[in-house]
């Protein structure tokens, strides 16, 4: 492991206890009754405990989306050709996406970072360097079903880029950051990593996808499940995983993760494929964790086993499974929600309320 990737790890910090139990005793004082607002709470107590004392608001809201091509597109275990890949990132950066409309409705930014598109940049992509981060460390991945998806090295090298992306834009002012994704075959190589990291078979994580029939779902779990005998992950080892059979981005939203995490803030959990870079996160750094948000719960089929796994609650469930870093960024406003709740909400003797007996 190298010294960036160890230095980053060494960074994360527990949760301060006390700011947690500082939250909590404010939330027994506020003007109703005890605990009404459920996990709204939670949040602001997790919310304290991250920033080491109670926040009154999160102003600098970003959402990176990580993108990469997977040689397993090849196998087509997608609806969409993988030149999808390019042409959304494009899209983000034009600002016409879905997660640029919810972004921009809940007052975030979007950064768009290329750790594994097939070919060259874009020139528009390169003329927008306030949404771009070019942080490619090879034009796609291998076919998992027939070798690994990258070399260790080139694991580790996505997971610090991810890192570097997060240092570089926490100079522009950050108070939560969110994971989003895009890359075409991703749901095969997030589950698959899902696999190794849970002990669970392809059957019971590998999900639709992009839309496929069941017969092509049961092609997909078998590819996975060839991709795993083939590659051999070893599951105590998450650079391992993630060069077995991982992608790019998922790796650089690891970083991600890891960079938040580092650097004390709150990270919001997106759908299945940050959801398998967050695992590997935490599988490297059992204390991020604590930093993590599940934004919601994705209709792909294993995500609710991976988030139990990690032991985190999805905060909205819509049915949604677009990823790109919708589901995070309505998840936003509700996390703001239980900050402000906590400050901004008078308790019974600044109110001048009587309590209730019991």
């Amino acid at each position: 492991m190298t010294r960036a990737l160890k230095t980053c790890l060494k960074d994360i910090a527990p949760l301060d206890e006390h700011a947690v139990e500082k939250a909590k005793e404010r939330t027994r004082d506020l003007i109703m009754p005890a605990f009404a607002l459920g996990r709204l709470h939670e949040i602001s107590w997790q919310m304290a405990g991250i920033k080491r004392g109670i926040v009154g608001e999160l102003r600098d809201k970003v959402i990176m989306v990580g993108a990469g091509d997977h040689g397993v597109a090849e196998e087509g275990v997608s609806l969409y050709p993988q030149e999808v890949t390019r042409q959304m990132v494009s899209g983000f950066i034009r600002g016409v996406a879905a997660i640029n409309v919810i972004a921009r409705h809940v007052g975030a930014r979007v950064l768009v970072a290329d750790f594994g598109v097939k070919g060259d940049p874009d020139p528009l992509w390169l003329s927008a360097p306030d949404r771009f981060r070019n942080k490619k460390v090879a034009p796609g991945t291998g076919n998992i079903v027939q070798g690994p998806a990258m070399t260790r090295a080139q694991a580790e090298e996505a997971i610090i880029r991810g890192i570097e992306v997060f240092e570089e834009e926490r100079i522009r002012g950050m108070d939560i950051i969110a994971t989003g994704d895009m890359g075409i075959a991703n749901t095969t190589a997030s589950a698959a990593v899902i696999c190794s990291l849970t002990g669970l078979p392809p059957e019971e994580i590998a999900g639709k996808g992009t839309g496929l029939d069941e017969r092509r779902l049961q092609d997909k779990v078998t590819l996975i499940s060839r991709a795993l005998a083939v590659n051999r992950p070893d599951s105590t080892d998450p650079l391992d995983v993630l060069a077995a059979v991982g992608g790019f981005e998922i790796g650089g939203i690891c970083g991600w993760i890891l960079g938040g995490a580092a650097g004390g803030l709150p990270v919001i959990v997106d759908g299945f494929i940050s959801t398998a870079g967050a695992m590997l996160a935490v599988a490297l750094e059992p204390k991020v964790k604590g930093y993590l948000f599940a934004g919601h719960l994705s209709e792909e089929k294993g995500h609710r086993k991976a988030l139990e796994h990690m032991g985190l609650k999805p905060i909205l469930d819509l049915q949604m499974r677009l990823g790109e870093g919708t589901g995070a960024a309505l998840a936003m406003p509700l996390i703001e929600a239980g900050v402000k709740i906590l400050t901004q909400m008078a308790t019974f003797e600044e109110a001048g309320v009587s309590r209730g007996s019991g």
